[in-house]
């Protein structure tokens, strides 16, 4: 065997542990229909906004309640596509969605994920309302950097951008739709359309 044989089998025992130690079958797609989510709940959160006849939006209002519910909907969405855009590509590349791998990554996006939401939580229950998009966005790229080393490098670069606009939108609150739309629907839109060319087309 010669030197040129040794190091394409150390190659591709590299490649083989890469693989094992990544859940590789996140779908850009699912990344790109999330922010298209994002931006049409924004924009029906802004039309409940406009809507509101009084100076702010209290708790109690139909109009927090309606643009609460958009979120959520936003959200279930997302995750539900995610969920069955993932599946399909692992099944096409032969391999398990549910996986040692994708349970560490989903476990480690979680904690500062349900985190933020607990905190944002208390901040909406003392009526710190103008904090909440900057924490949603701060607290949303401490989970995608956390669970990057389990995945592609880009959801690590998507949560850097992500904390940025966060510290952004703290400095800036009065206009957190506008950071809303940019960190949850153009950047995932961006960041999903890089990664579908990239590895899902393939």
């Amino acid at each position: 065997m010669t030197k040129k044989d040794y190091l394409q089998d150390i190659h591709h025992i590299k490649s083989m542990m890469d693989k094992s130690s990544q859940f590789i079958s996140l779908s850009g797609l699912s990344g790109i229909l999330a922010g298209c989510y994002a931006l049409i709940g924004a924009a029906y959160a802004k039309h409940l906004s406009d809507q509101h006849t009084y100076q702010y939006i209290t708790l109690e209002s139909a109009t927090f309640k309606g643009i609460l519910a958009t979120a959520v909907v936003v959200l279930l969405l997302s995750l539900l596509t995610g969920w069955i855009l993932s599946s399909r590509k692992a099944k096409k590349a032969g391999e398990v969605l549910w996986n040692a791998t994708s349970k560490r990554l989903l476990i480690n996006f979680l904690i500062p994920l349900v985190t933020g939401g607990l905190v944002i939580i208390l901040m909406l229950k003392n009526g710190h309302y103008g904090l909440v998009v900057p924490f949603a966005l701060l607290f949303y790229g401490l989970a995608c950097v956390n669970a990057s080393k389990f995945t592609f490098r880009h959801v690590r670069y998507l949560g850097i951008t992500e904390i940025i606009l966060g510290l952004f939108a703290v400095e800036y609150s009065g206009y957190g739709l506008y950071f809303w739309v940019l960190g949850f629907g153009i950047c995932h839109i961006l960041y999903g359309a890089i990664m579908y060319y990239k590895y899902d087309r393939k």
